[in-house]
């Protein structure tokens, strides 16, 4: 895996062996971040990850020069292999939350500029992600909710949906809240 854009561009990210985890692929991280690029000044965002998994979206965030990344993650083994990689890095606007999704979701406080979920695809509860993090409360006035999933699933229906991207089998759905 490696960093595909940013400060920190073409560094070899090696997670800890035996993962879980499925890594967003670099092709679709690179699709993805082309998107972005044209629409959020990185250096004034603040980021939720959900699902980090490996936390190579939070690292994409932060390589590009985010000002804060919350990094959600409940494995114990994964969040232990993220905070080696943010140390061994020195990735300073990264902060790793060892907790699940939905106590996080419902505690949390501050607005972030954008949501980022990437949920494992065989999750019985992704089709009720968007509604989860659009009813926190978590995503700042101007922000917005992308979800990644299997291409299986399919979210334009849902009123706050506004747009699609496909990369091979990774899907994102970009959610606006409701004004």
């Amino acid at each position: 895996m490696r960093i595909t854009g940013g400060k920190y561009r073409g560094r070899i990210i090696n997670p800890l062996p035996g993962l879980k985890a499925r890594p967003t692929t670099d092709f679709a991280r690179v699709g993805l971040f082309n998107i972005l690029n044209n629409r959020v000044d990185y250096e004034n965002i603040t980021v939720l990850d959900l699902f980090s998994g490996t936390g190579s979206i939070s690292f994409e965030f932060a390589s590009r020069g985010a000002s804060a990344v919350h990094l959600i993650e409940q494995d114990a083994k994964h969040i232990s292999g993220i905070r080696r990689i943010i140390n061994e890095m020195g990735f300073e606007t990264i902060k790793p939350v060892h907790i699940d999704v939905k106590s996080y979701l419902k505690t949390c406080s501050v607005k972030y500029d954008i949501v980022f979920a990437d949920p494992p695809y065989d999750l019985t509860w992704l089709r009720d992600i968007p509604d989860l993090v659009l009813g926190s409360g978590v995503i700042a006035e101007d922000g917005f909710f992308i979800l990644e999933h299997p291409r299986n699933e399919h979210f334009n229906s849902h009123e706050s949906f506004f747009e699609h991207r496909n990369y091979g089998g990774v899907n994102f759905s970009f959610f606006r809240p409701l004004k």
